[in-house]
């Protein structure tokens, strides 16, 4: 088994590109698909610091909007299509009946067993912090193992435990994508899950471990926009920390008051919901929420905004919005993704501009 050490995502990501430099790392297969290089053996990601959960490495050109809605959308229990393809329309494509996700983690986690599984997990820690038997389960024997549908669940079980005062989480997964799935939106959604966990348990956050069975890329485009960030074992020490980059970075918690973020989040996709049909109406009228979790009022919302802004083309508002982020890797990152698509869709309007003349 090859073990990846990683400060964050950016380190895990550096060095997991490295891994497929090196083709005795791994082997080329067909796939449903299409040709895959698969990793030979399972690969184990440990994050020393699981917060800094932003990809910060601009040729990957991962969609920090995407990312970090569906953080929450996971973390409110729902599996509802529409919050996500307002995002990125291609998830329909996961869809059986283009309403809901089949595997969508978030309902599996509170609502699809009929029981909400985050909370007893930490009732459970609550009632005995050196619990070992706190697993919060995501794949359904009865109806995922041999499914003909368009999704099952990739990450199939999580290990909550708390070592040193610390709360520790370790993730299993079936099938990863390394560029999509583990240090694309897995990182971000499941440590968005064991900050929320820590914080209800009155806890820091310790290592958050990754388990990839199948720990794989597909030679595409994405691929071939990173894969020349080439490493070697004797660079490891001297990689950039890309949050260190960052003046005056001090992340934005996921919780300020415990009791009533559940509440907030139901009413945050509310107001999205009613957003999604009435622009005008939630843009003028959202800015007088007082909110108790800092989260909603100072990432969310100007995320929420500024996509909009984005897909009506009004790169203007859309940056400023985006100044208004408060959590300042999340906002470098959106900022350089309006940007790249602010400057092709600039470039486009000129060519056609001259194609007219």
């Amino acid at each position: 088994m090859k073990v990846i050490n990683a400060r964050n995502v950016n380190d895990a990501l550096e060095k997991g590109i490295d891994l497929f430099q090196d083709p005795c790392e791994y082997t080329v297969k067909d796939s449903r698909n299409g040709i895959v290089c698969e990793a030979n053996g399972p690969v184990t990601t440990v994050y020393q610091k699981p917060w800094e959960r932003v990809c910060l490495i601009k040729e990957r050109d991962a969609n920090p909007f995407f990312h970090f809605i569906e953080g929450l959308w996971m973390l409110d229990g729902r599996n509802d299509l529409e919050p996500l393809t307002y995002f990125v329309k291609s998830m329909e494509d996961f869809s059986d009946d283009g309403k809901t996700l089949w595997g969508a983690y978030g309902f599996r986690w509170k609502k699809y067993w009929n029981k909400d599984q985050i909370k007893i997990v930490i009732g459970m820690l609550k009632e005995n912090p050196y619990d070992r038997r706190a697993v919060l389960q995501m794949w359904d024997p009865h109806e995922d193992l041999a499914r003909k549908g368009k999704d099952v669940p990739c990450n199939t079980h999580i290990y909550f435990k708390i070592r040193e005062g610390k709360l520790c989480m370790t993730v299993c997964n079936r099938s990863n994508d390394m560029l999509w799935g583990a240090y694309g939106a897995n990182v971000v959604h499941m440590s968005m899950l064991q900050e929320y966990v820590a914080h209800c348990l009155d806890l820091p956050m310790g290592e958050y471990t990754q388990i990839s069975d199948s720990f794989h890329i597909y030679p595409n485009a994405v691929w071939d926009k990173v894969k020349d960030l080439e490493l070697d074992i004797y660079t490891y020490r001297e990689l950039k920390n890309h949050y260190d980059l960052i003046d005056g970075y001090e992340p934005v918690p996921l919780v300020n008051d415990k009791e009533s973020f559940t509440q907030e989040l139901k009413f945050f996709f509310d107001y999205f919901d009613s957003f999604r049909y009435d622009v005008h109406s939630f843009i003028h009228g959202i800015d007088n929420i007082e909110w108790k979790n800092s989260i909603f009022k100072e990432v969310a919302m100007p995320m929420l905004k500024a996509f909009h802004y984005h897909k009506e083309r009004d790169y203007l508002n859309s940056y400023r919005e985006v100044q208004k982020i408060t959590s300042l890797d999340w906002m470098e990152a959106c900022f350089e993704w309006i940007r790249k698509r602010d400057t092709a869709y600039t470039l486009n309007k000129a060519e056609k501009g001259e194609n007219n003349e």
